[in-house]
């Protein structure tokens, strides 16, 4: 087994956090597994890319578990890209995206500043879906910052993703392991905010696969 994925956003979203997440899930998974003589256990791998800017700029985390060795996904290998930021999840989709592959975009853009000066154009919603289809990629979008606020908090945004992903049937571990590494990387204070975002995310994505 190998399952390759890269959350993609810009900085201040809770890319590194979701990541971590993900990898946190998929060790206490693998070693669940383990305990129950239910197979070996196998490799987690992260890797992080930063923009030039720590708040605002691109942040793209790759995330690796299974038969794999280096950090970073290949090429033409992401089986998701979960994408915080719609452009990102493009300009990764570009180089990244699997045919027959997963993307599962937010609708909500930070425009850089050529757009705020009118110097470009930020590309419509539906032209960035398009085009990641186009790329082999099976496309779902959901507004999960407004998903967060109903949680309780925009910041809550990336765990609404991790719902959603989750949701998508890629991730070999149950949803009970998906929270307990949940738990484990947000703070009490928050946590049931980000509970019920993940759970709204789940929803939200199991709704638009239906429709």
């Amino acid at each position: 087994m190998k399952i390759n994925l890269i959350v993609a956003g810009v900085g201040g979203q809770g890319s590194i956090l979701a990541s971590h997440i993900i990898a946190e899930a998929a060790i206490l998974g693998d070693a669940a597994r383990g305990a129950a003589g239910d197979g070996g256990t196998f490799n987690v791998r992260v890797g992080e890319t930063f923009g030039a800017a720590m708040r605002g700029g691109a942040v793209a985390s790759h995330v690796r578990f299974g038969d794999v060795l280096g950090p970073l996904v290949g090429a033409g290998q992401a089986d998701l890209i979960l994408a915080l930021e719609p452009l990102e999840g493009l300009r990764i989709g570009v180089e990244y995206a699997k045919a027959g592959g997963l993307a599962i975009l937010n609708t909500d853009p930070f425009h850089p500043v050529d757009v705020k000066i009118g110097a470009a154009r930020y590309p419509a919603m539906a032209e960035i879906a398009k085009a990641l289809e186009d790329l082999g990629a099976t496309v779902t979008v959901l507004d999960a910052t407004k998903l967060a606020l109903e949680a309780g908090t925009a910041k809550a945004m990336n765990v609404v993703m991790l719902g959603a992903a989750f949701a998508s049937g890629l991730f070999p571990f149950s949803e009970q392991i998906m929270i307990e590494a949940i738990r484990a990387r947000v703070p009490q204070k928050f946590l049931d905010v980000n509970l019920k975002a993940f759970t709204l995310g789940k929803d939200a994505y199991l709704a638009a696969r239906r429709n």
